[in-house]
């Protein structure tokens, strides 16, 4: 009887302390949840005046250079135009990214675009340029983004990228002429792959995005996010390769038909200088050392597998005027 007496004492005491069990559990559970949860890339961060001055670009100096430019406005994707899908290396594979990209350029890309419905579709640039024009997002790490891909602002990754997305302050897209030499028009729904979304663990040889902050012209780095002082953007240079084979718009591996000229612009044998295109997208800096780029799990967010992809829709005409205005060296800006 007494021993009841005492199991039962016993069970009513266990009682309470199982609930406040649960209760701990559950609140560190809460803490957890909302901690930032963007981890700190495994590159880090350099002060951009602790970044050493970079050589002068060299002048033109081939006897036919051509020295024009051609900038085009196409927005800054104020329309959240965005999603997981790379339809030039993985056509057809929804999320086939494993990582979301901002685009501009074509309203209609994703990863079953094909050449006909991206002729057919609208596009931001304010000339009629269809091309399409896409990179990694860049997310404030420590703010949680708990909207859609296509939502202007936030958004949570199927694969792991989380944080609050950056809607980019600017978006520059240019086309640049040769140094060494006049250039050829590009063919309508060429192909082109700049950087590497794997530098970060296949050695990095096709990396190429350069980081910096406006008003430091002369200071870039590829490796670790640069932080930028008070009145000056983050930004990201995207080069495109500019010697094109003369063949086809596509290859295998997306790159050995058009490739990067010499420092001096000379194409490799056997390619023809076309528009060079250089994309460079700047964003309002974050808090220091809370943002990083979307990337492969096993990249780290490491700035060094930055990229961006091009398929080229002008019209003939439209590349023709972008090839007089390199080649009669003006300065061209298409605004509408």
């Amino acid at each position: 009887m007494h021993q009841d007496r005492d199991h039962h004492r016993l069970g009513g005491a266990a009682l309470p302390v199982g609930v406040l069990l649960c209760l701990a559990l559950g609140l560190s559970l809460l803490v957890l949840r909302f901690q930032p949860s963007g981890p700190e890339p495994a590159a880090g961060f350099v002060d951009i005046t602790a970044v050493a001055s970079a050589a002068p670009a060299p002048q033109a100096t081939g006897p036919d250079a051509s020295t024009g430019s051609y900038a085009q406005d196409c927005g800054r994707n104020q329309e959240g135009h965005r999603n997981a899908d790379n339809v030039v290396v993985s056509p057809g594979t929804a999320g086939g990214a494993h990582h979301v990209h901002d685009y501009v350029g074509n309203l209609s890309t994703d990863a079953d675009s094909t050449d006909d419905s991206l002729a057919a579709a609208g596009t931001t640039c304010t000339d009629g340029d269809r091309s399409t024009y896409y990179w990694p997002v860049l997310r404030r790490t420590d703010h949680d983004g708990t909207a859609q891909h296509t939502a202007a602002g936030a958004s949570d990754d199927p694969h792991g990228d989380t944080g609050e997305i950056l809607v980019p302050e600017t978006v520059t897209v240019e086309y640049l002429g040769n140094p060494w030499s006049k250039v050829v028009p590009m063919p309508r729904f060429l192909r082109l792959l700049e950087g590497d979304p794997t530098a970060a663990t296949d050695g990095g040889a096709e990396a190429g995005a350069h980081w910096g902050c406006t008003g430091f012209a002369d200071r870039t780095t590829t490796d670790r996010y640069p932080l930028c002082p008070a009145g000056s953007l983050l930004t990201r240079t995207l080069d495109f390769p500019s010697c094109w084979d003369g063949r086809g718009t596509d290859s295998p591996g997306h790159r050995s038909h058009v490739r990067f000229p010499s420092a001096a612009g000379v194409c490799p044998h056997g390619t023809f200088p076309i528009p060079h295109l250089r994309v460079t997208v700047g964003y309002r800096p974050p808090p220091p050392r809370a943002f990083a780029l979307d990337a492969f799990p096993e990249q780290h967010h490491s700035p060094l597998t930055d990229h961006a992809v091009f398929i080229g829709l002008m019209t003939d005409r439209q590349m023709a005027d972008v090839v007089a205005c390199l080649n009669e060296d003006r300065s061209c800006r298409e605004s509408g």
